[in-house]
Protein backbone atom coordinates (compact mmCIF):
# COMPACT_ATOMS: atom_id res chain seq x y z
CA UNK A 1 0.00 0.00 0.00
CA UNK A 2 1.66 3.22 -1.40
CA UNK A 3 2.34 5.95 1.75
CA UNK A 4 0.05 8.36 0.83
CA UNK A 5 -2.94 5.99 0.42
CA UNK A 6 -2.17 4.87 4.46
CA UNK A 7 -2.30 8.72 5.41
CA UNK A 8 -5.94 8.88 3.16
CA UNK A 9 -7.43 5.81 5.04
CA UNK A 10 -6.14 7.73 8.43
CA UNK A 11 -7.69 10.51 7.91
CA UNK A 12 -10.87 8.86 6.90
CA UNK A 13 -10.64 6.89 10.04
CA UNK A 14 -10.29 10.35 11.73
CA UNK A 15 -13.47 11.51 9.89
CA UNK A 16 -15.82 9.04 10.65
CA UNK A 17 -15.07 10.07 14.52
CA UNK A 18 -14.97 13.44 14.29
CA UNK A 19 -16.77 13.59 18.15
CA UNK A 20 -14.48 11.62 19.72
CA UNK A 21 -11.61 13.38 17.70
CA UNK A 22 -12.71 16.44 18.87
CA UNK A 23 -12.73 15.59 22.17
CA UNK A 24 -9.36 13.24 22.20
CA UNK A 25 -7.46 16.98 20.75
CA UNK A 26 -9.33 19.29 23.43
CA UNK A 27 -6.68 18.82 26.07
CA UNK A 28 -3.83 19.78 23.73
CA UNK A 29 -5.97 22.48 22.01
CA UNK A 30 -6.45 24.08 26.11
CA UNK A 31 -2.24 23.45 26.76
CA UNK A 32 -0.75 24.98 24.32
CA UNK A 33 -3.62 27.84 24.33
CA UNK A 34 -2.53 28.30 27.56
CA UNK A 35 1.21 28.53 27.04
CA UNK A 36 0.81 30.62 23.67
CA UNK A 37 -1.51 33.59 26.08
CA UNK A 38 0.93 33.38 28.98
CA UNK A 39 4.72 33.59 27.21
CA UNK A 40 2.73 36.50 25.24
CA UNK A 41 1.67 38.06 28.73
CA UNK A 42 5.13 37.40 30.17
CA UNK A 43 7.49 38.44 27.37
CA UNK A 44 4.88 41.76 26.75
CA UNK A 45 5.92 42.54 30.77
CA UNK A 46 9.15 42.29 30.32
CA UNK A 47 9.29 44.04 27.19
CA UNK A 48 7.00 47.01 28.92
CA UNK A 49 9.71 47.15 32.10
CA UNK A 50 12.66 46.97 29.63
CA UNK A 51 11.16 50.33 27.58
CA UNK A 52 10.69 52.18 30.81
CA UNK A 53 14.21 51.32 31.97
CA UNK A 54 15.10 52.35 28.62
CA UNK A 55 13.21 55.54 28.96
CA UNK A 56 14.05 56.04 32.55
CA UNK A 57 17.66 55.82 31.81
CA UNK A 58 20.02 52.93 31.94
CA UNK A 59 22.43 54.94 33.58
CA UNK A 60 20.07 56.08 36.99
CA UNK A 61 21.28 55.44 40.38
CA UNK A 62 19.18 56.03 43.57
CA UNK A 63 20.93 55.93 47.25
CA UNK A 64 18.19 55.13 49.71
CA UNK A 65 17.87 55.30 53.81
CA UNK A 66 18.75 52.08 55.11
CA UNK A 67 19.71 50.35 58.90
CA UNK A 68 22.04 51.73 61.64
CA UNK A 69 24.27 49.30 63.32
CA UNK A 70 25.98 49.41 66.78
CA UNK A 71 27.66 46.91 67.75
CA UNK A 72 26.68 44.48 65.22
CA UNK A 73 23.14 45.06 66.25
CA UNK A 74 20.71 47.12 64.17
CA UNK A 75 18.84 49.83 65.84
CA UNK A 76 15.03 50.64 65.35
CA UNK A 77 15.03 53.21 62.67
CA UNK A 78 16.17 53.65 59.91
CA UNK A 79 19.26 56.18 59.53
CA UNK A 80 18.62 58.93 57.28
CA UNK A 81 20.31 60.92 54.55
CA UNK A 82 20.50 64.09 54.53
CA UNK A 83 21.04 67.51 52.25
CA UNK A 84 24.84 67.04 53.40
CA UNK A 85 25.62 63.78 52.28
CA UNK A 86 23.79 65.39 48.70
CA UNK A 87 26.06 67.98 48.73
CA UNK A 88 29.49 65.52 49.51
CA UNK A 89 27.98 63.53 46.82
CA UNK A 90 27.87 66.33 44.60
CA UNK A 91 31.85 66.89 45.38
CA UNK A 92 33.70 64.14 45.96
CA UNK A 93 31.96 61.35 43.95
CA UNK A 94 33.56 60.47 40.72
CA UNK A 95 32.02 58.97 37.76
CA UNK A 96 28.49 60.72 38.07
CA UNK A 97 26.89 63.39 36.13
CA UNK A 98 24.23 64.68 38.46
CA UNK A 99 23.57 64.18 41.65
CA UNK A 100 19.21 64.82 42.52
CA UNK A 101 18.41 65.13 46.42
CA UNK A 102 14.60 63.98 47.08
CA UNK A 103 12.24 65.30 49.35
CA UNK A 104 8.96 63.46 49.73
CA UNK A 105 6.09 64.11 51.72
CA UNK A 106 2.32 63.33 51.45
CA UNK A 107 0.09 66.66 51.29
CA UNK A 108 -3.49 67.50 50.21
CA UNK A 109 -3.98 68.92 46.78
CA UNK A 110 -6.58 72.06 46.07
CA UNK A 111 -7.73 72.89 42.70
CA UNK A 112 -10.76 74.85 42.57
CA UNK A 113 -13.58 72.66 44.52
CA UNK A 114 -11.53 69.67 43.81
CA UNK A 115 -9.48 67.96 46.45
CA UNK A 116 -6.40 65.14 46.40
CA UNK A 117 -4.26 63.53 48.52
CA UNK A 118 -0.52 63.04 46.74
CA UNK A 119 3.75 63.08 47.30
CA UNK A 120 4.80 66.25 46.98
CA UNK A 121 8.31 66.00 46.14
CA UNK A 122 11.10 68.65 46.45
CA UNK A 123 13.99 68.76 44.14
CA UNK A 124 16.25 70.21 41.93
CA UNK A 125 16.01 70.92 37.58
CA UNK A 126 17.99 68.21 37.06
CA UNK A 127 15.31 65.85 38.38
CA UNK A 128 13.92 65.72 34.79
CA UNK A 129 17.04 65.41 33.39
CA UNK A 130 18.51 62.57 35.58
CA UNK A 131 14.63 60.63 34.93
CA UNK A 132 14.99 61.55 31.25
CA UNK A 133 11.32 63.53 31.40
CA UNK A 134 9.86 65.29 28.51
CA UNK A 135 7.75 68.57 28.93
CA UNK A 136 4.19 68.38 28.33
CA UNK A 137 3.20 71.43 28.51
CA UNK A 138 4.83 74.49 30.37
CA UNK A 139 8.80 74.45 31.55
CA UNK A 140 10.76 72.99 34.83
CA UNK A 141 11.27 75.65 37.47
CA UNK A 142 14.70 77.06 37.02
CA UNK A 143 18.26 77.22 39.74
CA UNK A 144 17.00 80.85 40.45
CA UNK A 145 13.71 79.93 41.00
CA UNK A 146 14.78 77.46 43.57
CA UNK A 147 17.73 80.06 44.90
CA UNK A 148 14.31 82.72 45.28
CA UNK A 149 12.30 79.66 46.91
CA UNK A 150 9.41 80.58 44.44
CA UNK A 151 6.19 78.75 45.23
CA UNK A 152 6.16 77.19 41.79
CA UNK A 153 4.94 73.58 41.06
CA UNK A 154 5.62 71.34 38.34
CA UNK A 155 2.81 68.39 37.80
CA UNK A 156 3.27 64.64 37.16
CA UNK A 157 1.27 63.82 34.05
CA UNK A 158 -1.92 62.18 36.16
CA UNK A 159 -2.64 65.31 38.05
CA UNK A 160 -4.37 67.33 35.52
CA UNK A 161 -6.85 64.50 35.32
CA UNK A 162 -7.17 64.09 39.13
CA UNK A 163 -7.96 67.56 39.04
CA UNK A 164 -10.56 67.17 36.45
CA UNK A 165 -8.87 69.24 34.23
CA UNK A 166 -6.24 69.24 30.85
CA UNK A 167 -2.31 70.08 31.14
CA UNK A 168 -2.87 73.25 29.01
CA UNK A 169 -5.73 74.61 30.99
CA UNK A 170 -3.60 73.86 34.82
CA UNK A 171 -0.15 75.71 33.33
CA UNK A 172 -0.39 79.23 34.96
CA UNK A 173 -3.00 78.20 37.42
CA UNK A 174 -3.17 78.14 41.39
CA UNK A 175 -3.07 74.95 43.22
CA UNK A 176 -2.98 74.63 47.38
CA UNK A 177 -0.33 72.75 48.25
CA UNK A 178 -1.03 71.86 52.35
CA UNK A 179 -2.74 75.22 52.60
CA UNK A 180 -0.31 77.28 50.69
CA UNK A 181 -0.83 78.25 47.40
CA UNK A 182 1.77 77.52 44.45
CA UNK A 183 1.38 78.16 40.57
CA UNK A 184 1.18 75.54 38.31
CA UNK A 185 4.47 76.34 35.34
CA UNK A 186 4.59 72.86 33.86
CA UNK A 187 3.31 69.50 33.62
CA UNK A 188 5.62 66.34 32.45
CA UNK A 189 4.79 63.73 30.01
CA UNK A 190 3.88 60.19 31.22
CA UNK A 191 6.54 57.59 32.73
CA UNK A 192 4.91 55.10 34.11
CA UNK A 193 6.06 52.79 37.24
CA UNK A 194 9.42 52.01 37.08
CA UNK A 195 10.41 50.79 40.51
CA UNK A 196 12.07 54.42 41.01
CA UNK A 197 9.16 55.60 42.77
CA UNK A 198 7.36 57.42 39.89
CA UNK A 199 3.77 56.39 39.40
CA UNK A 200 2.72 59.75 37.53
CA UNK A 201 0.91 61.61 40.26
CA UNK A 202 3.88 63.58 42.36
CA UNK A 203 4.23 67.24 42.62
CA UNK A 204 7.51 68.60 42.09
CA UNK A 205 8.45 71.82 43.75
CA UNK A 206 11.77 73.57 43.96
CA UNK A 207 14.01 71.77 46.61
CA UNK A 208 14.95 74.82 48.49
CA UNK A 209 10.93 75.89 48.58
CA UNK A 210 10.06 72.59 49.85
CA UNK A 211 13.06 72.86 52.68
CA UNK A 212 12.18 76.23 54.43
CA UNK A 213 8.60 76.56 53.19
CA UNK A 214 6.96 73.67 52.56
CA UNK A 215 8.37 70.27 54.56
CA UNK A 216 10.73 72.10 56.74
CA UNK A 217 13.54 69.55 56.70
CA UNK A 218 16.89 68.40 55.11
CA UNK A 219 16.12 64.96 55.52
CA UNK A 220 15.87 63.29 52.20
CA UNK A 221 13.50 60.35 51.35
CA UNK A 222 16.48 59.38 48.10
CA UNK A 223 19.47 60.62 46.03
CA UNK A 224 19.19 60.31 42.96
CA UNK A 225 22.24 60.31 40.66
CA UNK A 226 23.35 59.54 37.06
CA UNK A 227 26.50 57.89 36.17
CA UNK A 228 28.81 59.12 33.56
CA UNK A 229 27.86 56.57 31.49
CA UNK A 230 26.60 52.99 31.04
CA UNK A 231 30.04 51.94 31.29
CA UNK A 232 31.24 53.28 34.60
CA UNK A 233 28.42 51.96 36.65
CA UNK A 234 29.99 49.99 38.98
CA UNK A 235 32.64 52.34 39.35
CA UNK A 236 30.20 55.33 40.19
CA UNK A 237 28.63 52.83 43.05
CA UNK A 238 31.87 52.24 44.66
CA UNK A 239 32.57 55.98 44.65
CA UNK A 240 29.28 56.72 46.32
CA UNK A 241 29.94 53.92 48.37
CA UNK A 242 33.32 55.36 49.62
CA UNK A 243 31.92 58.94 49.72
CA UNK A 244 28.70 57.96 52.23
CA UNK A 245 30.50 55.88 54.55
CA UNK A 246 32.81 58.50 54.93
CA UNK A 247 30.17 60.83 55.80
CA UNK A 248 28.38 58.16 58.24
CA UNK A 249 31.73 57.59 59.80
CA UNK A 250 31.05 54.09 59.38
CA UNK A 251 34.04 51.80 60.24
CA UNK A 252 36.03 49.40 58.08
CA UNK A 253 34.20 46.21 58.67
CA UNK A 254 30.79 47.57 59.79
CA UNK A 255 27.73 47.17 57.25
CA UNK A 256 26.77 50.00 55.13
CA UNK A 257 23.43 51.93 56.17
CA UNK A 258 22.44 53.16 52.98
CA UNK A 259 21.53 51.04 49.94
CA UNK A 260 22.26 51.66 46.51
CA UNK A 261 20.23 50.47 43.51
CA UNK A 262 20.33 50.77 39.53
CA UNK A 263 17.57 50.57 37.24
CA UNK A 264 20.38 47.29 35.59
CA UNK A 265 19.72 45.80 39.18
CA UNK A 266 16.01 46.14 38.71
CA UNK A 267 16.18 44.60 35.29
CA UNK A 268 18.30 41.98 36.21
CA UNK A 269 15.45 41.16 39.13
CA UNK A 270 12.73 40.94 37.00
CA UNK A 271 14.57 39.13 34.09
CA UNK A 272 14.90 36.32 36.88
CA UNK A 273 11.07 36.38 38.27
CA UNK A 274 10.61 36.06 34.45
CA UNK A 275 12.99 33.29 34.19
CA UNK A 276 11.42 31.60 37.21
CA UNK A 277 7.80 32.25 36.22
CA UNK A 278 8.92 30.59 32.38
CA UNK A 279 10.04 27.50 34.28
CA UNK A 280 6.74 27.14 36.32
CA UNK A 281 4.80 27.46 33.16
CA UNK A 282 6.91 25.10 31.25
CA UNK A 283 5.95 22.64 34.38
CA UNK A 284 2.59 23.23 33.63
CA UNK A 285 2.76 23.11 30.06
CA UNK A 286 4.33 19.93 30.41
CA UNK A 287 1.76 18.61 32.61
CA UNK A 288 -1.16 19.61 30.23
CA UNK A 289 0.64 17.88 27.10
CA UNK A 290 1.32 15.04 28.88
CA UNK A 291 -2.05 14.65 30.15
CA UNK A 292 -3.56 15.56 26.21
CA UNK A 293 -0.91 12.46 25.14
CA UNK A 294 -2.03 10.33 27.83
CA UNK A 295 -5.71 10.86 26.99
CA UNK A 296 -4.64 10.39 23.16
CA UNK A 297 -3.07 7.37 23.67
CA UNK A 298 -5.97 5.83 25.30
CA UNK A 299 -8.31 7.06 22.76
CA UNK A 300 -5.71 4.97 20.22
CA UNK A 301 -5.71 1.91 21.94
CA UNK A 302 -9.40 1.85 22.10
CA UNK A 303 -9.59 2.56 18.33
CA UNK A 304 -6.89 -0.59 17.76
CA UNK A 305 -9.41 -2.73 19.71
CA UNK A 306 -12.43 -1.41 18.04
CA UNK A 307 -10.96 -1.44 14.15
CA UNK A 308 -9.04 -5.16 15.21
CA UNK A 309 -11.80 -7.10 12.39
CA UNK A 310 -10.41 -4.15 10.27
CA UNK A 311 -6.94 -4.61 10.52
CA UNK A 312 -6.97 -8.49 9.92
CA UNK A 313 -9.08 -7.72 6.67
CA UNK A 314 -6.24 -5.17 5.28
CA UNK A 315 -3.34 -7.54 6.41
CA UNK A 316 -5.28 -10.86 4.83
CA UNK A 317 -5.48 -8.09 1.81
CA UNK A 318 -2.05 -7.71 1.76
CA UNK A 319 -1.14 -4.47 3.76
CA UNK A 320 1.87 -5.37 5.89
CA UNK A 321 2.81 -4.19 9.37
CA UNK A 322 4.31 -1.28 8.70
CA UNK A 323 1.56 -0.02 6.35
CA UNK A 324 -0.71 -0.50 9.24
CA UNK A 325 1.92 1.13 12.34
CA UNK A 326 2.00 3.90 9.64
CA UNK A 327 -1.74 4.36 9.80
CA UNK A 328 -2.15 4.86 13.34
CA UNK A 329 0.63 6.85 14.01
CA UNK A 330 -0.43 9.02 11.25
CA UNK A 331 -3.65 9.19 12.99
CA UNK A 332 -2.11 10.02 16.74
CA UNK A 333 -0.07 12.94 14.81
CA UNK A 334 -2.86 14.13 13.20
CA UNK A 335 -4.90 14.55 15.90
CA UNK A 336 -2.48 16.36 17.88
CA UNK A 337 -1.39 18.43 14.83
CA UNK A 338 -4.91 19.59 15.14
CA UNK A 339 -4.81 19.92 18.86
CA UNK A 340 -2.01 22.08 18.31
CA UNK A 341 -2.98 24.23 15.71
CA UNK A 342 -6.24 25.27 17.14
CA UNK A 343 -4.89 25.75 20.55
CA UNK A 344 -1.92 28.13 18.73
CA UNK A 345 -4.85 30.19 17.14
CA UNK A 346 -6.78 30.40 19.91
CA UNK A 347 -3.90 31.41 22.15
CA UNK A 348 -2.86 34.06 19.84
CA UNK A 349 -7.16 35.55 20.00
CA UNK A 350 -6.57 35.15 23.78
CA UNK A 351 -3.48 37.28 23.46
CA UNK A 352 -5.14 39.88 21.25
CA UNK A 353 -8.11 40.41 23.16
CA UNK A 354 -6.50 41.02 26.24
CA UNK A 355 -4.30 43.58 24.52
CA UNK A 356 -7.43 45.01 23.84
CA UNK A 357 -10.01 44.76 26.03
CA UNK A 358 -7.91 44.39 28.82
CA UNK A 359 -4.99 46.83 28.10
CA UNK A 360 -2.32 44.36 29.16
CA UNK A 361 0.85 44.02 27.63
CA UNK A 362 1.19 41.28 25.22
CA UNK A 363 4.02 40.25 23.20
CA UNK A 364 3.31 37.20 20.66
CA UNK A 365 6.45 34.97 20.62
CA UNK A 366 7.05 33.48 17.23
CA UNK A 367 9.54 30.80 18.90
CA UNK A 368 6.68 29.85 21.69
CA UNK A 369 4.24 29.25 18.33
CA UNK A 370 6.64 26.76 16.26
CA UNK A 371 7.50 25.49 19.82
CA UNK A 372 4.39 24.47 20.83
CA UNK A 373 3.04 23.45 17.65
CA UNK A 374 6.36 20.94 17.51
CA UNK A 375 5.20 19.68 20.95
CA UNK A 376 2.33 18.90 20.11
CA UNK A 377 2.76 16.43 17.13
CA UNK A 378 5.73 15.43 19.07
CA UNK A 379 3.33 14.12 21.67
CA UNK A 380 1.40 12.61 18.94
CA UNK A 381 4.00 10.51 17.86
CA UNK A 382 5.41 9.22 20.74
CA UNK A 383 2.39 8.72 22.55
CA UNK A 384 0.95 6.63 19.21
CA UNK A 385 3.91 4.73 18.96
CA UNK A 386 2.51 1.71 21.38
CA UNK A 387 -0.77 1.86 20.18
CA UNK A 388 0.70 1.75 16.50
CA UNK A 389 2.80 -0.82 17.27
CA UNK A 390 -0.26 -2.99 19.12
CA UNK A 391 -1.79 -2.85 15.91
CA UNK A 392 0.88 -3.49 13.24
CA UNK A 393 1.47 -6.52 15.72
CA UNK A 394 -1.85 -8.55 15.52
CA UNK A 395 -2.09 -11.24 13.75
CA UNK A 396 -4.28 -11.28 10.74
CA UNK A 397 -5.95 -14.82 11.44
CA UNK A 398 -6.94 -13.45 15.06
CA UNK A 399 -7.41 -10.37 14.17
CA UNK A 400 -10.38 -11.80 11.80
CA UNK A 401 -11.45 -14.31 14.70
CA UNK A 402 -11.95 -11.60 16.95
CA UNK A 403 -15.75 -10.42 17.97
Amino acid sequence: MMIWETVRVALEALRANKVRSLLTTLGLTIGVAAVITMVALGSGAQQAVEDRIQALGPTLLSVHPGQDFRGGVALAGSINLTYADDTALANDARFVSHVVPELQRGFQIQYRDHNINEDVIGTTPDFVVVRNYQMTAGRMFTLGDEAARQRYVVVESLIPELLKTTAAQLVGQTVMIGGIPFEVIGVLAQKGTTGFGSSDDDLLVPFETARYRLIGTDRLRTITISASNPDSIQLAMISIERVLRRQHRIRPGQPDNFHIRSALDLLSTFQQTSATFGSLLAGVAGVSLLVGGIGIMNIMLVSVKERTREIGVRKALGATSANVLIQFLVEAVVLCGLGGASGIAIGVIGAVALSHLAHWNTQISPTAIMGAFGVSAAVGLFFGVWPARQAATLDPVDALRYE
